[in-house]
């Protein structure tokens, strides 16, 4: 295991994309307060930001991304559809919605918030097209157990879950 050093340390996905070890999340500030936290964040040397549509304060990231000194590319962003929000197409407008209340033109890490029954299969399919389109630079899910991934893993095209050490992209 690699030894965590500093806040701008990273470690690399599957796909190769480099992900910081520390990030920022925002479960539970308002839009107001995050302009300022994330900005700061950012500023102070924090590169990975974590937010989710549900947190109902992708707003105020997105603004506290564009009032930092880093720049875009810099910065690993990550969001995570909600559990209304599952479904194919349901997580392809969410998707967008979520890139327009951060402002930005591509997320770094989309996830699946948690395992909805009879939807996160087909929450993935969208998550894969959206990979594939270069939309988001990684995919994942949060808060799945094994039997999830199992599942998912029957029909998926795109999937890499080291704790199971499953390998395929």
């Amino acid at each position: 295991m690699k030894k965590i050093t500093d806040l701008q340390g990273t470690f690399e996905l599957h796909n190769g994309v480099k992900m910081p070890y520390f990030g920022l999340g925002t479960y539970q500030a308002d839009n107001d307060q995050e302009i300022d936290a994330v900005q700061y964040a950012l500023d102070f040397g924090y590169r990975h930001i974590d937010t989710a549509s549900v947190y109902g304060n992708e707003e105020g990231v997105g603004r506290g991304i564009k009032a930092s000194s880093v720049t875009r590319k810099d910065i690993f962003a990550v969001s995570k559809v909600w559990n209304a929000d599952q479904g194919y197409e349901s997580t392809l407008k969410a998707f967008e919605a979520s890139l327009e209340r951060l402002d930005l033109d591509y997320l770094d890490l989309y996830l699946i918030h948690w395992p909805v029954k009879g939807k996160y299969k087909e929450t993935w399919r969208a998550l894969e097209k959206l990979y594939r389109e270069k939309r988001v630079r990684a995919i994942g899910v949060s808060n799945f157990m094994q039997h999830h991934l199992e599942d998912v893993l029957q029909d998926a095209e795109i999937w890499n879950f080291t704790p199971m050490s499953y390998n395929k992209i």
